[in-house]
């Protein structure tokens, strides 16, 4: 039962994004210290079966971003086409040394 209540708290969660970033609109929200208006640098890295390498400009957006934060939404990446351990794997691709916490994995 706590997993269930779990993942409807992540999908309110990713509601409220997608509500404030189209009310932000023209200003854009910035989700897990990344722009919205920036995800799609990442998404090829992260979509299909054969994605390509992560961009230089995706690596520079990852590498500011709060993967503690992002981890709160692992569970909802894959309705997004967001495949979650290419997502979390991304650091390692850019070359950073940046710690991905363990439930994100």
């Amino acid at each position: 039962m706590a997993k269930v209540s779990e993942k409807l708290m992540v999908y309110c969660l990713v509601a409220i994004f997608v509500v404030v970033a189209m009310v932000e609109g023209a200003k854009g929200a910035t989700i897990c210290n990344i722009p919205s208006s920036r995800l799609n640098l990442c998404r090829p890295a992260v979509t299909g079966r054969y994605p390509p390498p992560p961009t230089k400009q995706c690596c520079l957006l990852i590498k500011h971003a709060d993967l503690n934060c992002l981890c709160n939404f692992k569970d909802v990446l894959p309705a997004f086409n967001i495949n979650p351990s290419r997502a979390f794997a991304l650091p390692k691709k850019c070359k950073y040394n940046l710690h991905i916490p363990p439930k994100c994995k």
